[in-house]
Formats: C-alpha cells, sequence, structure tokens
C-alpha cells in the first residue's frame, strides 16, 4: 500500500514497547513506501530514536495532560487534548494500530482521526473506539509473540520478528566515554538488572551478593548494576558485598544504559525491560522469573529463561506467599552461573 500512513500506539512500558520493537519493521517490510509514525510517552522516546524503521515518532504529552487533571483545569485539559487531536489530524493517517489495547490508548487511536483503527485484543471499553479488534493469540510462550500474531493476522513479513532495538551516535559515544572512565573493555563486564516496579518480581539482595563473586571469578567479567534513580541504594549495597563490582543505577540516561548492554558479554536480570533489552541486541542473557511469565522462549539461542513453574506461579499482581516469593527465593546462584555458561557458549 504506497504512500499508506500509518500511527502505531505503544506508549508505555520499556519492557513492552521492547517487546512490540519489530512491529515498525514488519510494517516497513510489507510496505517500504508507507510512512510509520509511533506515538509513545516522552521517557521512552529516545529508545526508539534510532529506529530506521520509524520516519515519526510522536510524544504523548501525558505528564501535562495528568497535571492539568489533578489541578481540576478542566477546560484547560480539553483545550490540551483538542490541540493534541488537530496535531495528530493534521497527518492524515490512514491506519492507526492500537498494540496497548486499553482505554487511553484507544483514546489515542480515536483523537488520530484515521479512518481504521485496529487494536489487538482491545479492552477496557477501547473496542468500541476501533473500526476492528483482532483477537490476542499466537504461542504465549514466546517473546513478542501477540505483536507477531497481530502481524500475521495483517498479513505482514515478519521474518524471525524478534525484538531489535537500535543505537544512536550520541548513546553509543556516552556508553563508550562510561566504559572508558571505568577501565572497562566492551565484552568485558555482565550487566546486572535486579529491579523492576513491583517488589514479587525482585530476585533476592543476597542472591545477587552471592552471585557476583562467582561471575567475577568463574566467567572473569566484572558486574555492572544498572537501573533508575530509585534503585540507587539497593544497587549500592548489592555492589558494596561484590569485591570490583560498579553500581550505575540511576546515573545513565536510557539510551545509554541501551547502549552498555549492547556492549555487554552477559546480562542477568528480573523481569524488567534492561533484561528484555539483552535479548534485543542478542547480548547472552539469562532472565530470572518468578511471579511473572511474560515468555520462556527467548528466540534467540544465546538467551534462557529460568523460571521454577511453582502451582502459585504466576500470580502477577496477586501474590499469595506472603511475602516469601519463594518462586524467585529457590533460584538458586548455582542454577544461574551455569546457565549463563551455556548462554555465553551459545
Amino acid at each position: 500500500m504506497p504512500d499508506t500512513r500509518i500511527l502505531i500506539i505503544r506508549a508505555s512500558a520499556i519492557g513492552d514497547v521492547v517487546f512490540a520493537s519489530p512491529f515498525a519493521a514488519a510494517l516497513k517490510a510489507s510496505w517500504p513506501d508507507a510512512r510509520v509514525a509511533w506515538l509513545v510517552e516522552p521517557g521512552i522516546a529516545p529508545l526508539l530514536a534510532a529506529d530506521p524503521n520509524i520516519d515519526e515518532l510522536i510524544l504523548w504529552p501525558k505528564g501535562e495532560w495528568k497535571a492539568l487533571w489533578q489541578a481540576r483545569r478542566v477546560g484547560a485539559l480539553i483545550g490540551a487534548v483538542r490541540r493534541f487531536s488537530r496535531q495528530l489530524k493534521a497527518r492524515r493517517f490512514d491506519i492507526a494500530i492500537d498494540l496497548q489495547s486499553l482505554l487511553k490508548s484507544g483514546v489515542l487511536a480515536w483523537l488520530s482521526g484515521a479512518p481504521r483503527r485496529i487494536g489487538l485484543g482491545s479492552r477496557e471499553g477501547s473496542q468500541w473506539l476501533m473500526s476492528e479488534v483482532v483477537p490476542k493469540g499466537g504461542d504465549t510462550a514466546r517473546i513478542s509473540s501477540e505483536y507477531l500474531y497481530l502481524a500475521q493476522q495483517l498479513g505482514l513479513e515478519t521474518g524471525d520478528f524478534l525484538p531489535c532495538l537500535h543505537i544512536g551516535a550520541d548513546a553509543a559515544a556516552a556508553a563508550d566515554a562510561r566504559l572508558a572512565a571505568l577501565g572497562l573493555a566492551p565484552k568485558r563486564y555482565a550487566v546486572f538488572a535486579p529491579f523492576t516496579t513491583r517488589p514479587q518480581k525482585h530476585w533476592f539482595e543476597d542472591a545477587w551478593q552471592a552471585l557476583g563473586p562467582r561471575v567475577t571469578d568463574e566467567l572473569g567479567l566484572t558486574p555492572v548494576i544498572l537501573g533508575g534513580p530509585a534503585d540507587r541504594d539497593a544497587a549500592r549495597r548489592i555492589a558494596a558485598a561484590i569485591p570490583g563490582a560498579i553500581s550505575l543505577a540511576g546515573d545513565t540516561a536510557l539510551t545509554e544504559a541501551a547502549a552498555l548492554i549492547a556492549r555487554a558479554a552477559l546480562l542477568i536480570g528480573v523481569d524488567t525491560g534492561l533484561t528484555h533489552m539483552g535479548i534485543a541486541f542478542a547480548t547472552p542473557t539469562v532472565a530470572l522469573f518468578g511471579s511473572t511469565r511474560p515468555y520462556l522462549d527467548t528466540g534467540r539461542a544465546n538467551a534462557r529463561v529460568i523460571w521454577l513453574g511453582l502451582e502459585c506461579s504466576p500470580c502477577r499482581r496477586r501474590p499469595t506467599c506472603d511475602g516469601a516469593f519463594t518462586c524467585l527465593r529457590d533460584i538458586r546462584p548455582d542454577r544461574v552461573i551455569d546457565t549463563a555458561r551455556e548462554v555465553l557458549d551459545a
């Protein structure tokens, strides 16, 4: 479909944007002359900025809208929404594809004015804002399965359809300068990604502290801990117990963290966006899942998932273990080291 204007809506979160990342490539492979835009929250947009398959990033001013709502400035909020809708409609989109499936993303698709609005398993009422809804499907054990399934239903050329991110020149330079300042060489360190939004997805600090020296002594890699500003204290506690470990939690921009992951010899992490980036960059990756199980098949020979498959897992947001989190506690450092060797050999 030459000259078709397509809007992808997957505004958040980091991990989900990583999972959805091959969708733009599938569109371009099928319709090379199409113009593809991606609507995303400002904080995540830099992760997609270097993707050659995306012609334009459109930033959803969610923070502004939220502030106006909290201040009860309803009139100003309505005006802001109308202005944003006019900006979207001025681009004359033919198709809007809602990969997020929620009411908020459905509203954004509707505001775009696209005559064809495709929702993936739309819910929360967003289905009534779509012109068509494709139920979620596919092999749920495979990474990016729901987005692959939608691409197949739309007749797109999917290829391997694995998460794929691109590093811009500025992020690459920042990562290289950081490594030089730390005296680290690419492929001589292991990224640890211990942190995410919910405690039932965290491996325990003492487990990281036990693992770290073994990564150094047995694999010859320096542990580098990544995370956000809220993770600084926990990252420092973990690093303090591991000789030679480096904590960069809260000290890197999102794109610099991505570039550091791309240059790492190994990534070990919990169910968080940084861990999924390891698979996107084909960095040898060990993913530790407990209360969640977003995928078991990584699609790559050098990436493995450790998930114990307890009867109570996945519990997602409703743990029944009174904080014991046995699904993660029973993942032992011995198994993680053994799996790390497997992915490094692969």
